[in-house]
């Protein structure tokens, strides 16, 4: 049977509705908003996954390209591996949903979001969030929801929820944020340097909506009456947990409250843990993760009260300390520009690509299709934490921290008309302990300046945490990988010294008040200045010149009529240039031709020839041409690309010659005047005009008569004679 509820958000009509369709799923919903349809479905296995001591749970976010009436691209016309589009809304819906299932729940459990109708004005990713949750909601699978997530941006000074796509054409402020009906949990934007006060009004305002939206899922479930099912979360024994703390507690709580290196942390914990397993082995067989658990909790609570009582860290920092950090440039020397950020044990090397337009990426998906001309690529190889790992596919963490570091980047790239390049932003990180995204951010700034790029500001990003005990909260300034594994906030906020340009939040507990955040966002832009100035002592602005490898452009503007004529039939003109020349040729619909080459020898041979082929003949002119084809009457020659004109036999030599093979072959080079273009554009060439008259040759009485091509002439050459003079 098929139910309905509709609430108004942003001045449109949300529709939520199931029973209708996926009726084999475990919760199904289909939600509405504009012509905008998103289906989600949920299935949970009935059975804990053995042997893990994590939640598997499962989000796939696709778009269909016949929701928006297109047919994919590529030879099978289908979709295939996801788009970075659907990956990145795939995380934003799983950092919503995860934190509210059960602690201990083991059930696989797999949330398909589906995109049927793309009305291309309201984006479907928040749309699948409510779909997920109220799929949760109506289900039997355990979930604490519902959640919610709106879309805020700020269009001319005034904040809009769910903003359409041409809205944000124009803001300066976009921000997706999902939260429950109580508190924020997930945030993630980007912005034109905007005030930590604007952030968290947009902030603000989407809270009021989503409790809103929380609110409607309820009474929608309620009306169902959804039993949800039994589950047992297993635990370890009483005696257990008591055995195993004797043997560790005051070990663990000496470890946490001694200062050293991850590595050394790591290995110091990892034998602690053996050696209490093997202790118990006997007495708790098959044990082993329990034990584990056990550990980690105890860990967890010493690290927790260090912090929370005595103010000091993992690594003997204060709560607003920042890791000693180094900057270098120009470490690669045939890369454009390269730059080596280290925070503590946390590194990132990144090297700066310039290219062309034609190295553009081209995004085809639901909406029309476009390129990018900035790209940033964030790796993250196993070795960079100590481990071994397989090295395949860009993961779905590795997409979603570059997108991060892009967008707290691009706010400052200059326009393609000030900078007409291509630009490619690489990130490895070769050591990570803290947030490597934000480390990406600061190597790219640099990396960025240190490749002549004119940037409009560096750029810094910093990654803030928080320990809160009952009313006890402490809030951290770059914060360690532990800090974020056992806190309860990872808040990363990038930009310039004048603002905000990207952040990402995960809140993991309830009851984070505006003002915790508030604080949050003053300390970061506290370390986010104190990191500039690092940053600035090593490079402050861009370098004036661009590296020696990096491709040098020079942009002509040509007449949109003659575009054609460059291109030539089926490229066949350009791709002369580009052979002949060496260089690249990019035209744009507006007339501008970008020619790029390293070598300017050969960017100056496709410029002539881009010249000639624009270049328009005129009458009285001398031009250097190239002999193309001689017949009995003549010598073609063209003077300019594509432009042929007839040097009759008359006007070669003053003298009077028999045959042009007497004087020219083809392939000659051979300078001639232009006496005359007809109408029909045929052109008439002189070489002897510019070759003196011998001495003792008598003027001639009246200039021979123009080249005659219409096939009536002198009959001794084959219908094509010379003209004499009377």
């Amino acid at each position: 049977m098929k139910h309905t509820k509709k609430i108004e958000i942003g001045g449109r009509t949300l529709l939520i509705e199931t029973g209708h369709m996926a009726r084999q799923a475990d919760g199904a919903a289909m939600v509405t908003y504009g012509e905008t349809m998103v289906l989600a479905s949920v299935v949970a296995a009935h059975e804990p996954r053995e042997g893990i001591d994590f939640f598997p749970l499962q989000v796939e976010y696709r778009e269909k390209t016949s929701a928006a009436g297109k047919i994919p691209g590529g030879f099978f016309k289908r979709e295939g591996r996801p788009a970075e589009i659907e990956v990145l809304s795939s995380r934003i819906i799983d950092r919503t949903i995860r934190p509210m299932f059960p602690d201990g729940f083991r059930c696989e459990t797999q949330v398909v979001v589906s995109v049927y109708s793309a009305d291309q004005q309201n984006h479907p990713d928040t749309l699948g969030a409510i779909a997920a949750s109220t799929a949760l909601m109506i289900s039997d699978i355990p979930f604490d929801g519902p959640i919610a997530e709106v879309r805020v941006a700020r269009v001319n000074g005034e904040f809009v929820i769910n903003p359409t796509y041409d809205m944000l054409e124009d803001s300066d402020i976009e921000v997706v944020i999902g939260g429950t009906e109580e508190s924020i949990v997930m945030v993630e934007g980007e912005a034109k340097e905007v005030s930590e006060q604007d952030m968290l009004e947009a902030i603000r305002l989407a809270q009021e909506e989503i409790a809103r939206i929380c609110k409607a899922q309820k009474e929608f479930a309620a009306e169902l009456q959804p039993v949800k099912r039994e589950i047992e979360i297993a635990k370890p024994s009483e005696e257990l947990e008591e055995k195993v703390r004797a043997l560790t507690d005051e070990r663990i709580k000496e470890l946490v409250n001694t200062v050293m290196t991850k590595e050394e942390r790591s290995t110091s914990m990892k034998t602690l843990t053996e050696e209490c397993i093997g202790a118990l082995e006997e007495e708790f067989p098959e044990q082993e993760k329990f034990i584990k658990g056990i550990i980690h909790d105890i860990e967890k609570k010493h690290m927790r009260e260090m912090i929370v009582g005595k103010k000091k860290r993992l690594d003997g920092r204060s709560p607003d300390d920042l890791r000693p950090i180094t900057c270098e440039v120009g470490l690669l020397p045939r890369t454009h520009g390269s730059a080596l950020f280290t925070r503590g044990e946390t590194q990132s090397l990144t090297t700066i690509t310039l290219g062309t337009k034609s190295d553009q990426q081209i995004i085809d998906g639901l909406l029309e299709e476009y390129t990018k001309r900035f790209m940033l690529h964030y790796n993250f190889p196993p070795f960079s934490v100590g481990e071994v790992g397989r090295i395949g596919f860009t993961s779905r963490r590795e997409i979603g921290h570059g997108n991060l570091a892009e967008r707290a980047l691009k706010r400052v790239i200059p326009s393609e008309e000030e900078f007409p390049y291509t630009i490619r932003v690489v990130s490895d990180i070769l050591e990570s302990n803290g947030s490597s995204s934000m480390a990406t951010v600061c190597a790219g700034s640099l990396g960025l300046m240190d490749a002549g790029v004119p940037i409009s500001k560096a750029v810094a990003g910093i990654a803030m945490g928080l320990v809160k005990e009952e009313d006890e909260v402490v809030i951290l300034t770059d914060i360690l990988g532990n800090e974020d594994h056992l806190g309860d906030m990872d808040f990363k906020v990038a930009g310039t010294q004048d603002g905000i340009t990207a952040y990402q939040m995960d809140i993991k507990v309830k009851g984070i008040s505006f003002e915790i955040m508030s604080e949050a966002l003053d300390r970061a832009r506290e370390a986010r200045l104190k990191i500039l100035d690092i940053m600035n002592a090593t490079i402050d602005k861009p370098r004036e010149e661009l590296s020696k490898y990096a491709p040098r452009l020079t942009t002509i503007q040509v007449p949109i009529d003659m575009i054609g004529e460059i291109i030539g039939p089926g490229g066949k003109m350009i791709k002369k240039i580009v052979a002949e020349s060496g260089a690249t040729v990019d035209i744009t619909d507006d007339g501008r031709v970008v020619v790029a080459s390293v070598d300017q020898e050969s960017a100056q041979i496709a410029i002539k020839m881009i010249e000639g082929l624009i270049q328009v003949p005129e009458a009285g002119e001398v031009y250097t041409g190239i002999v193309k084809k001689i017949t009995d009457f003549g010598a073609f020659v063209e003077i300019l690309p594509n432009k042929e004109g007839l040097l009759h036999i008359s006007e070669i030599e003053h003298r009077r010659i028999e045959s042009v093979d007497e004087v020219l072959k083809v392939g000659d080079e051979v300078t001639v005047k232009l006496l005359k273009v007809e109408d029909n554009g045929k052109m008439s060439l002189s070489r002897k005009a510019l070759l003196e008259r011998p001495a003792g040759m008598p003027e001639e009485k009246q200039r021979r008569r123009p080249p005659d091509r219409s096939g009536h002439g002198d009959k001794r050459r084959g219908g094509h004679g010379r003209s004499r003079p009377h």
